[in-house]
């Protein structure tokens, strides 16, 4: 017969438990309180001020005057604003422009920068560096470059093209100008993304493709491209939302004109809260683009197949 546990065994075991009980919720208060300073802030400028601004859209509101209730008021203004209309066209086509271009570009730019090369180190920071670049100073450098003086104009004057052209003062020239840089800032960081998919696929799939004769371009259209579903799904879709959200390109290089054409829909939201006082219009016109970038991004998940089949 096995002897069973005596009572101090017993006692050992109760305090063994209630030691790392204790030890647990000392580690659980020690994370929290790393993470307060945080959550404080994300609650206080995110959380709460997007609760705040719900509730100014439903009131007219102009920083001297108590909040006065006006219902659906300002949402049903957005339906006759031509202001809102032309922004809302402005960033279609800014997005129907940017979107594709960025991540075409990413995938070319993950492809090099995936392949054994030498100094394969140092072209994957150069690819990389426009992304850290501050979006102010990447404005700025690209405003000195669309000048009529400007690098490209001279360039165009060498190679015997029309060069007197007023890049950002032109409304048929200013959007595309702008859609140009941020194609560059943006596809780096994207590469990282496609680059990390790449990297995931497991090198059996590769080489079955080219024992079966496939060559570099089969390969990766048929084998490597449908598996980069799921990235090419999360890049569409973050570049959706932030080129819906372009603001610092646009108030930084033209502040919306010329004539409107590069007015976007957070430019307009901040002329009207920022510049004439109208933060319940301007707050409804933010719900606005919030439900308009939510619909997109639901549309996307139901079109873009993101499943992986080996």
């Amino acid at each position: 017969m096995s002897a069973s546990p005596g009572p101090r065994a017993g006692t050992a075991w109760s305090h063994l438990a209630a030691a790392l009980r204790k030890e647990r919720v000392s580690e659980a208060i020690t994370g929290y309180v790393f993470v307060l300073p945080f959550l404080a802030a994300v609650g206080t400028f995110v959380f709460l001020a997007a609760v705040y601004a719900f509730y100014l859209s439903f009131h007219k509101y102009d920083l001297f005057t108590p909040p006065e209730f006006v219902g659906l008021a300002n949402y049903r203004r957005l339906l006759t604003d031509r202001n809102f209309r032309i922004a809302l066209r402005n960033v279609a086509v800014y997005t129907a422009g940017v979107v594709p271009t960025q991540t075409i570009v990413a995938i070319a730019l993950a492809v090099l920068a995936n392949q054994k090369l030498r100094l394969r180190g140092f072209f994957r920071s150069a690819y990389y560096v426009p992304c850290i670049t501050s979006s102010v100073a990447s404005s700025l450098i690209f405003m000195w470059l669309y000048y009529k003086q400007g690098i490209i104009n001279y360039i165009l004057s060498l190679l015997g093209l029309p060069s007197n052209i007023d890049w950002l003062g032109n409304p048929s020239t200013a959007l595309p100008a702008i859609m140009t840089l941020v194609v560059w800032t943006t596809s780096a960081y994207f590469m990282v993304v496609f680059l990390a998919a790449l990297q995931d696929i497991p090198t059996s799939v590769s080489e079955a493709a080219k024992i079966d004769g496939a060559t570099s371009w089969q390969s990766f259209r048929y084998v490597t491209l449908p598996l980069l579903r799921p990235s090419i799904f999360l890049v569409v879709v973050l570049g959706t939302i932030g080129c819906m959200q372009v603001f610092d390109q646009v108030y930084i290089m033209t502040r919306g004109g010329p004539l409107k054409s590069t007015m976007s829909i957070v430019y307009l939201v901040y002329t009207e809260a920022f510049g004439d006082l109208r933060f319940g219009y301007g707050a409804a016109m933010a719900f606005a683009l919030f439900a308009v970038i939510f619909v997109l991004t639901l549309i996307q998940r139901k079109f873009l197949d993101v499943r992986i089949e080996y």
